[in-house]
């Protein structure tokens, strides 16, 4: 998993965990871990995400209300199955402690993961569904350099209630940080991305798009609301834009394209921090008929995210 190492956890000072952090650590990953949610695709809470995302708000293309019955958008199920846990039970950081290692390692980033659908199974919109998450590995990078990281990999099964079979399978990369002081890095360099863009899509995630999309996800990690927990402790130049929602603009944007394809497959890799109110560029380049990379990058042509999709045959 040292392809999920980003580049911008490196850029941290962190001290040598002690032997009882490690060892608590090891008994936390011995542990079994299951975390099951129930969630309804309401019109209210669609309404709520379409009118946040700039792929469906009618600020580029006509808006189109969500409908009884239809199938949920790829990657809309990212704003459903939260925890709902008391402000008391949060970690310091805001983030909920379901699926996170002991302390030291308490500061969480988003890595990556792919999902994948059953196109004859799908998720409706008004249907009540359940999400089944199970922690596959944890895989412990960088103990041995003075700069430990663990990495909680989840599977995620969502099916509608009353089914068997699930609709979208997930796997998502977190990865966890010990504390740490804030240093300087410069942004990765990303290899491979194509030279020219089959489409484009460009906005601003601006303070107003991060709050909505943590009330939207009741994600209250501070990296997304807190600017002075965002220079000071964890030493970016503002707040960040969250990774799902990164992931979700990325399928957006694929899907203007060809609105009727079917995607079977998407895989997505965090690369390089994503700041507010500064302009995104989301860009995609098809492979051929049923393949395409997806990438977006900054006003500086820092990549912050890449993907890929595949459609069904």
């Amino acid at each position: 998993m040292s392809k999920w190492v980003l580049p911008f956890l490196r850029r941290r000072l962190y001290s040598t965990p002690s032997s009882l952090d490690v060892e608590a650590l090891d008994n936390w990953i011995a542990s079994p871990k299951q975390l099951i949610l129930r969630d309804t695709f309401s019109l209210e809470r669609l309404s709520d995400l379409y009118i946040t995302l700039p792929t469906r708000d009618g600020s580029k293309s006509p808006y189109h209300a969500p409908q009884i019955s239809a199938s949920l958008g790829y990657g809309s199920h990212l704003a459903f199955f939260h925890p709902r846990n008391p402000e008391r039970d949060l970690r310091t950081d805001g983030t909920d402690a379901d699926f996170c290692p002991p302390k030291p390692w308490t500061r969480r980033m988003w890595a990556g993961g792919h999902m994948s659908w059953d196109l004859q199974n799908p998720l409706r919109i008004g249907e009540t569904a359940m999400s089944t998450s199970t922690v596959r590995s944890v895989e412990k990078k960088g103990f041995d350099k003075g700069s430990p990281m663990v990495f909680v990999n989840q599977k995620i099964e969502v099916a509608m209630v009353g089914q068997g079979r699930s609709s979208v399978v997930e796997e998502r990369t977190h990865v966890y940080l010990a504390d740490s002081i804030a240093g300087n890095k410069a942004p990765r360099d990303v290899k491979g991305i194509p030279s020219t863009a089959d489409f484009t899509f460009t906005f601003t995630p601006t303070l107003t798009t991060l709050f909505r999309f943590s009330a939207l996800t009741f994600n209250g990690h501070h990296i997304h609301l807190d600017k002075d927990y965002a220079q000071l402790q964890e030493g970016y130049p503002e707040r960040l834009v969250h990774g799902p929602l990164t992931a979700l603009m990325l399928l957006e944007v694929a899907m203007l394209q060809k609105p009727t394809a079917k995607i079977a497959r998407f895989d997505y890799r965090a690369r390089n921090p994503i700041i507010v109110n500064r302009p995104m560029r989301i860009a995609g380049a098809w492979k051929d008929e049923y393949h395409a990379i997806l990438w977006c990058m900054n006003d500086e042509g820092v990549v912050g995210m890449t993907g890929a999709i595949q459609l069904a045959y």
